[in-house]
Parts: C-alpha cells; sequence; structure tokens
C-alpha cells in the first residue's frame, strides 16, 4: 500500500483532502497493533493482518471501519482505496450519528475483554490433553504442520509438544512425533534457506516449498532452540544444520557491530519477492561442477519442471540423499559432501546479487527471543559463536535499552525509545535465566531481578492477575490489553509466569511464584475455551503442575561430566553453574558440591560429580 497507494499523488490527495494520516509501526507499537487487530475482528467478524488500515473518531480515536490490504485500483473484488477513502468520509459526514453509537458498543466491547474474569477451579492437565488432541486434529501427517496453506511454523506449539513430558510419558512419542516431523519438513522445504540459513516467515503452499520471502529475527529465534533441541533428542543431522544454518544467518546478517539483533531482511529486491533466491539450472551448472550437479540437481529440483512463478527454480529437497547416492552409486557421506561444496560457491554468486532491504531497528522483544535461543542452543551444539553473540547482544540491550532502571522497546542508530512492553520485560527475564544456565555471571543474575521487580511494579495487574501489556505510566489508550493468547510469538503473560516460577524457584522468593500462579490463574477461564492457542502458558502450566528439577552446581566440574549432565537432562530442567551471588543459598563445600532441587525443596549437598551422575542414573 505504501508504494501503490500512500505515495501515489491522486491518492494521497484524496487521503489528505478527507483526513489526518497516521502512518504506525505495528513492530515499534505493539500495544497500538493489539488494540486496533482486536476492533478489526469485532467489526469484520473476521481475523485481521497487515498492512492493517482502521479508520478512527477523532475525539474518540475508536474505530469505526476496519480493513487490511486495499489496492490501488478495483479489483479481486476490493474497492480502489480512493474510493474508499471518499465513502467513509461520506459516512462519517452523513451518518455520524450511527457510527457514533456504534463507536459506544466498540467501546464497551473492548473494555469487556479487557474485564474478563479468570475461571474458578485449580489449575490441572486437563487442558493440555485438550490442546494435543485438536492438535492432533488439525496435523498434516504428510507435511507437518498444523493447517493447509498458507502454513506457518508455530513455534508455540512446537515448544509445547517437545516438552510433553511434563504432562507424563503416556502420550510423549505422539507429542513429539508432531514436532520433529514438522521440523523436518521445515528444514528439508523451501521455507529454509538452503544456502544462507535461516527461515522464512510462512510458507504459500501445504509443502513448506515456496515460502513468503521475508525472513524474520522472532521467527528465527525461536526455531533456533527448537532446532538444537531436536538434535539432542534425535541425533538427526538435519536438526543440527538447520539450527547451525540459523546461527550463520543471523550472526552474519542480522547482528551489528554493536551486538545487537535487526529486524529482519525484505521478501523482495529490485521490485521482485524472491528474487534473490531463486535459481535457473543453466545458472548452477556454471558455477558448480558436474559431479557436485549430478547430486544437487535431483536434490533441489533443479531437473523437474519450474517450482517459482512458472519461470524459476527455489531450492527445495524434493528426494533423499540416499536415493540420490543410491543411484549414483556414491556414499551417503560422499553425496553429502558435494552439497557442502557447492552450496558455498552458490552463495557467493548469490552475494553479488542487489540484497533485500534489512529493518535495522533493534527491538528488545525479538533480542531477548534471540538471545534465549542461542543460549539454549549454545547447551546442545558445538559452537562457541552462539554464546559469544547472545553475550555481545545481551550487553548491547543493557548499555543501550536499559536507562536509569526502565526498559526501552526499540533502538535505531544508537539512539533508544519508547517505553518497553510486557514482552520486553518478560522475553528479556527469561532469556538472561537461560544465559546463567550456559554462562553464569553474579551481574546477569542482578539484571533478572531487576528486570521480575520491573514487571511487578509497572505491570501487574492487582485485581485481576497476570499483567497489562503497557505500563502504569504508559501513554492512556482506549484500551489496556492484559493478552494471553499466543501469536506470532508467545504470550507476554505466559512467558512472565514461567520466567518469574524459574527466578522464584532459583531464588526461594515466594513473591515471583506468587506471580507467577496468579498470571495462570488469570488467564485459566481463556486456557480451558481454547487450549491449544495457549500453548506457551500451558508450557508455563507444566512448570506450575510439576516444577522442574534445578541442578546448582558450585566448583569445578570436568567438561566430559558436564556434558553427561546435559544428556541425562529433560528440555525442562535447569542447571546453574552459579557464582558467589548465591554464596548463603548454595555454599560450596569442598572443591564441588551440587544440589539437586525442585519446588523449593533441595537434596543435601552432593560432594562428587561421579555421584551427581550416579544420582541421574538412577
Amino acid at each position: 500500500m505504501s508504494h501503490e497507494s500512500f505515495e501515489d499523488s491522486e491518492t494521497a490527495k484524496v487521503m489528505n483532502d478527507e483526513l489526518v494520516n497516521v502512518k504506525v509501526d505495528r513492530e515499534e507499537r505493539p500495544d497500538l497493533d493489539k488494540i486496533y487487530q482486536l476492533a478489526h475482528q469485532a467489526l469484520t467478524q473476521r481475523g485481521g493482518g497487515w498492512p492493517l488500515t482502521v479508520f478512527l473518531a477523532p475525539d474518540t480515536r475508536l474505530p469505526f471501519f476496519a480493513g487490511t490490504y486495499f489496492p490501488r485500483e478495483a479489483r479481486y473484488g476490493m474497492p480502489a482505496f480512493k474510493t474508499l477513502l471518499k465513502n467513509v468520509a461520506a459516512a462519517w459526514r452523513n451518518q455520524r450519528g450511527e457510527l457514533e453509537r456504534q463507536n459506544e458498543r466498540m467501546r464497551e466491547f473492548l473494555e469487556g475483554v479487557a474485564r474478563c474474569a479468570a475461571a474458578e477451579g485449580p489449575l490441572d492437565a486437563a487442558a493440555a490433553d485438550q490442546a494435543l488432541a485438536a492438535l492432533a486434529r488439525q496435523f498434516d501427517p504428510d507435511n507437518g504442520g498444523f493447517s493447509a496453506a498458507p502454513k506457518f511454523p508455530n513455534p508455540s506449539n512446537l515448544r509445547f509438544l517437545l516438552r510433553w513430558d511434563a504432562f507424563g510419558v503416556e502420550d510423549r512419542e505422539r507429542a513429539r512425533g508432531m514436532a520433529l516431523k514438522t521440523l523436518e519438513k521445515m528444514a528439508l522445504g523451501g521455507i529454509h534457506d538452503h544456502l544462507g540459513g535461516g527461515f522464512c516467515r510462512y510458507s504459500v503452499d501445504g509443502h513448506w516449498m515456496i515460502p513468503h520471502f521475508e525472513k524474520m529475527a522472532y521467527d528465527n529465534a525461536q526455531l533456533l532452540p527448537l532446532y538444537a533441541l531436536a538434535w539432542h533428542l534425535s541425533a538427526n543431522d538435519p536438526f543440527r544444520d538447520a539450527a547451525s544454518g540459523i546461527v550463520d544467518w543471523v550472526t552474519g546478517d542480522l547482528q551489528g557491530e554493536a551486538g545487537g539483533y535487526f529486524s529482519s531482511r525484505d521478501a523482495d529486491s529490485e521490485g521482485e519477492e524472491g528474487r534473490y533466491y531463486v535459481w535457473t539450472p543453466e545458472q548452477v551448472k556454471a558455477l558448480i561442477d558436474d559431479e557436485e550437479y549430478a547430486v544437487f540437481a535431483p536434490r533441489f529440483g533443479l531437473d523437474r519442471p519450474p517450482n517459482f512463478e512458472g519461470r524459476s527454480w527455489h531450492l527445495h529437497a524434493f528426494r533423499p540423499l540416499e536415493d540420490i547416492a543410491a543411484d549414483l552409486n556414491l556414499s551417503v557421506e560422499t553425496a553429502y559432501g558435494r552439497i557442502a561444496s557447492a552450496k558455498p560457491k552458490l552463495l557467493a554468486e548469490r552475494a553479488t546479487r542487489v540484497p533485500p532491504g534489512r529493518d535495522d531497528k533493534t527491538l528488545t522483544s525479538w533480542n531477548a527471543l534471540m538471545i534465549e535461543g542461542m543460549a539454549v542452543a549454545a547447551r546442545y551444539l558445538d559452537d562457541p559463536r552462539l554464546l559469544s553473540s547472545a553475550r555481545r547482544a545481551l550487553d548491547f540491550v543493557r548499555a543501550t535499552l536499559w536507562v536509569d532502571g526502565r526498559l526501552l522497546a526499540v533502538a535505531r542508530d544508537g539512539k533508544a525509545q519508547l517505553n518497553a512492553y510486557l514482552d520486553d520485560h518478560a522475553f528479556l527475564l527469561l532469556a538472561v535465566l537461560e544465559l546463567l544456565q550456559t554462562d553464569w555471571r553474579d551481574e546477569d543474575l542482578d539484571f533478572a531481578v531487576a528486570l521480575a521487580e520491573a514487571l511487578l511494579a509497572h505491570f501487574a495487574d492487582p485485581q485481576g492477575g497476570g499483567f497489562f501489556f503497557t505500563s502504569h505510566d504508559h501513554e492512556t489508550l482506549i484500551q489496556r490489553p492484559r493478552p494471553f493468547q499466543d501469536d506470532a510469538i508467545p504470550a507476554g503473560n505466559a512467558v512472565a509466569a514461567e520466567a518469574l516460577a524459574r527466578l522464584g524457584h532459583l531464588l526461594a522468593e515466594t513473591r515471583y511464584l506468587d506471580a507467577a500462579e496468579g498470571t495462570l490463574s488469570a488467564a485459566w477461564g481463556e486456557i480451558r475455551r481454547v487450549p491449544h492457542g495457549y500453548c506457551a502458558s500451558l508450557c508455563a502450566l507444566a512448570d506450575a503442575l510439576d516444577p522442574p528439577r534445578l541442578l546448582i552446581l558450585r566448583g569445578e566440574i570436568d567438561a566430559d561430566d558436564h556434558a553427561a549432565l546435559i544428556q541425562r537432562l529433560n528440555p525442562r530442567d535447569a542447571v546453574y553453574s552459579v557464582g558467589g551471588a548465591l554464596d548463603s543459598r548454595y555454599p560450596l563445600e569442598g572443591a564441588f558440591t551440587a544440589y539437586l532441587c525442585q519446588g523449593l525443596s533441595c537434596s543435601a549437598p552432593i560432594l562428587s560429580p561421579q555421584d551427581l551422575l550416579t544420582q541421574f542414573a538412577e
């Protein structure tokens, strides 16, 4: 719409003659986006999206008409945007009384949503069973994923399924199987950038073949730890390769010199979506040798008709390497090596093309997701880049976006602005806790406590429980959301509940534990109605019903022993090699001391790594 309408002089004249126009970056102002997406759904009775086009009453800021994309000229059964503008302006002039009465109903609706009451009754695992059943009904057994086209990764669903152990072993293989199948098919699909690493936003088809080519930090941040965990659980090499590819792309393209992560790469370059990524067989043949091409072509479909707009080839893994190797009388290792040697040649050529634009703003919430992903993956992958990358990003956030004890939401060119939101605080708290597991620093624990206190002081809802999306001193808007449902990223309330519970158990701080339980209670009514829309909350619920084990290490432990411990833990367990900040709670008694805790109870001190490994083997 920017190119088609806002930059079109005829359309712009109508806009300026009839309206006061406000263009909002929804990534910088998710508070506004949440409100007006909800209003759009109420006005149109269908889901919204971006771009979001909303017409507001000038005095109340309440919306009276909404839509998403409108073309410059009438097509696809939609009116021309300039025609719509004239009609909306005429309706405001001629039907103002009716529209104002509609706005009052909208106000009542928004206030009612904000006042949603918690359901009565204790928290239990029934909602998890219902969510699993719903996801199983939606699951595509051939291609993975939980919908037909367009097909999205849904990382919160996958994380919930991979952490099913918390709800018992009976359905573990069923839950884990759906997650691993989806991750495998995505890794093989064209949604995965097989040359440069990383994943695109979604697939326009049901096979993960042709993506919307935009590559977002938040998608890759959530997929990175899932692929690392999938490799840990299955030893399936494509999972490790996909995780390493995300790291390649993020550290090489998204991480700025100052340490923070940029937001995204656009879908199009030189005015065409996908142009940067697609090939012809002739282009590929000219860049790699015949032996490499003999494997590469059947693997990625260059021996088939074009799969992108009838004229180009987008890389999608069509045939298993085992089958190609057998046809060519090669070992699988040799076939894999030829793919590996071909990719850098193609990547070098691709680098000479005009790249898609990069959104170079640094968002606190998305940086937090990436720090968390890097920290988790660092525990499963033998790659020192992950810890270094996460550490640089956290140091950037503290230096640039943590100002006078308050967190800010966005930075660009070293300048930070806008009060941070719930997601920023909750995601960053969980990220710091994950980084503390990977590399303990006492100052990071202090930062985690400061973030937890900021959550309680500035976002908590003392009447209803849980947390508002905006701080108490945020500008007054037509609604103050208290979101519990997941979307492309997990709900801030869900992550707050999980992070506060984990910090509460580490520090034995019951205020944090009470706030976590109160958040789940506040969401309980919504969770019970549509459980599979609240998978991040279900992960937090797992910790509330069955607190994860907490392993505290003091003193020296051999790297091999530490690796053996990691292998014996389940995905919810936490391991901290703590520093001096927690001497009083977890004292060091000799050269080595370990404490195995669950909830607020801890074992007697375990005084050797061998005794600890023996205890985990029992």
